[in-house]
């Protein structure tokens, strides 16, 4: 019987490969389906271009995919060097995500030029590729997890819920600093009263606390923790959210993608540049998690580009997208501006004393 490690190891690969292969057959055969119609031939030209598609889907496989698979198993030295980027993204990026962006802008140029709008690829195909990209970026991200028990919160790519010990250090007390009689005048000052003929031992208590040791905590968030009758309310798991971030994350990218399925957009030039801003925009993927490089990914490659671009699209087509989004991109790009560059000038480095 098969471990739970194999086990895990078998579903995430038949799963990597299903985000793979589904959407290029699903464009592909609505590609070959609207080629068919414009046409208006025998399915000569529909089988054609899904043995294409098919072909194609085999030699990235074999020439690509499973060598890629291969050596990351084998963890080569040239890929356990790798901590900054993901090579599995990166080929699933250029092999699936790529060509798929390239059918659907091919559909839009072909329906143009014969005059005919029979097909926008306005719903299934559009979503499964961003969803695809998606289900990959969970499962590059949840792999060292185990499936079963509790999550090991100890993994980089998870943010850990509560403070961390960090460091333990012995710290001085000032009265170990000062000179034996400056620390004893200093305690003879500093004692507390004495009552009834017996000093209060608060400050012997004091000195030898915990609270006499520096604890460095990392600056995750403080843990919460309730005993009560719905303290199942209280539960947390980072693999679960590791889901929600992820869907959060390409959420602005999934938006800008239905704007394509505009019709007034799909079929104008306007579909060129919104595909290549989006594609730009899930090169993002390629970064690990927990890279600072993704906040100035997501700037250069999201956030500015795509407020450009929807101030445009508003001012040519109208409201095609909700202006929580330009705001938002506006947003997020001033303050990416004002803390990473603005800060640093003498001007805005001013201390305040309270």
């Amino acid at each position: 019987m098969p471990s739970g490690k194999m086990v895990k190891f078998i579903l995430y690969e038949v799963l990597q490969f299903a985000a793979l292969i589904v959407p290029i057959f699903v464009i592909m055969e609505r590609f070959a389906l609207l080629i068919h119609r414009l046409k208006k031939l025998d399915l000569t030209v529909y089988w054609l271009v899904v043995a294409v598609s098919i072909a194609y889907v085999t030699s990235v496989t074999l020439l690509v995919w499973a060598p890629l698979k291969y050596v990351i198993l084998k963890q080569r030295r040239f890929i356990t060097e790798v901590t900054q980027w993901r090579p599995t993204a990166l080929a699933y990026l250029i092999l699936s995500t790529l060509p798929c962006f390239a059918v659907l802008i091919a559909s839009s140029k072909v329906q143009v030029d014969m005059g005919c709008k029979l097909d926008h690829f306005v719903e299934l195909p559009v979503s499964l590729v961003l969803f695809s990209l998606i289900c990959v970026d969970i499962i590059e991200r949840i792999r060292p997890c185990n499936l079963t028990g509790k999550s090991d919160s100890l993994n980089p790519d998870f943010d850990m819920p509560g403070p961390v010990l960090t460091h333990l250090e012995q710290v001085t007390t000032v009265s170990a600093q000062l000179h034996p009689n400056e620390s004893q005048n200093s305690l003879t000052q500093g004692r507390p009263e004495t009552r009834n003929g017996r000093t209060s031992r608060r400050w012997e208590d004091f000195a030898g606390s915990p609270s006499s040791r520096a604890y460095l905590y990392s600056s995750s968030s403080r843990s919460w923790s309730y005993s009560g009758p719905f303290s199942f309310l209280w539960w947390k798991d980072e693999r679960s959210e590791v889901v929600l971030d992820s869907f959060l994350f390409w959420l602005d990218t999934a938006e800008m993608l239905r704007i394509t399925g505009e019709t007034s957009i799909f079929y104008s030039g306007w579909v060129f540049p919104v595909y290549i801003l989006c594609f730009l925009s899930t090169l993002r993927i390629i970064i690990t998690p927990q890279n600072p490089l993704l906040s100035f990914a997501g700037f250069f490659l999201q956030d500015l580009p795509f407020f450009i671009i929807r101030v445009a699209l508003i001012a040519v087509f109208g409201n095609v997208t909700p202006v929580f989004y330009p705001l938002k991109n506006v947003l997020v790009s001033l303050t990416f501006i004002y803390f990473t560059f603005l800060t640093k000038l003498r001007i805005f480095n001013r201390r305040r004393m309270f």
